[in-house]
């Protein structure tokens, strides 16, 4: 009897054993396997930091490429092209309201004629110039600056010769700053459509410019003769 009692006890020691070993031995499969997932999100998690990292390095990259190159991000153009464009609306615009001034005021024929030609001419390039902006997402003046507001004021006070001379003397050094822009942006602009705009615009000025500097003697010759006879009679 005492060794069936002992062999009892001994098989039911062993059996305590067996159960708390297996336990122990779950309990440290279920760590291992959480270690495991959490090393696996950490991995995940900075193959994602890294994967974003060089999306912002190429956003840094563009963003300095642009602001070297001196270009403005909501037109692409550049701003030397851009600042050519909008001058030339405000020349233009001012062009044909002094324009219909002379055709409207002129006392001579030339003068009349000439001021026609740069409604016509402007009128036409300002057209142009419009659909090019548009396309490059320029926004263009809808009135002549202040500066050319000033000119036209002073010239609606005058009339007769003393119009057509202030007149062709503006208009002659206003043609003498735009051929020499165009002629600069039509080698240098950046953008090709802003490019041929200059390029195709420029033999235009250029022949107001010779037209101009062919009146101008004339009013100097007028205004010389119109100064005669008081000199005379004094």
């Amino acid at each position: 009897m005492i060794a069936k009692s002992l062999l009892v006890v001994s098989f039911s020691t062993l059996m305590s054993i067996s159960l708390v070993a297996g336990a122990q031995s779950s309990s440290s499969t279920s760590e291992t396997s959480q270690g495991a997932s959490s090393t696996s999100q950490g991995s995940s998690q900075g193959s994602t930091s890294s994967s974003q990292s060089p999306s912002s390095t190429t956003e840094g990259s563009a963003s300095s490429k642009t602001k070297s190159s001196g270009s403005d991000s909501s037109s692409g153009l550049s701003m030397s092209d851009k600042k050519f464009i909008k001058d030339a609306a405000d020349g233009g615009l001012a062009e044909v309201e002094l324009g219909q001034l002379a055709a409207s005021k002129g006392s001579s024929d030339e003068v009349k004629k000439f001021g026609q030609r740069m409604v016509d001419d402007h009128g036409k390039a300002n057209d142009q110039l419009k659909q090019l902006a548009s396309s490059k997402q320029v926004n263009l003046p809808t009135e002549p600056s202040a500066k050319h507001k000033a000119t036209k004021a002073k010239l609606e006070k005058l009339s007769g010769d003393q119009f057509d001379k202030a007149y062709v003397a503006e208009m002659l050094k206003d043609h003498k700053k735009d051929v020499a822009e165009f002629q600069r942006e039509s080698q240098s602009a950046k953008d090709p459509e802003v490019k041929s705009f200059a390029s195709q615009t420029l033999p235009t000025l250029q022949d107001h410019l010779k037209q101009v500097q062919s009146m101008a003697p004339a009013q100097r010759t007028e205004s010389s003769s119109a100064k005669q006879p008081s000199s005379s009679q004094q």
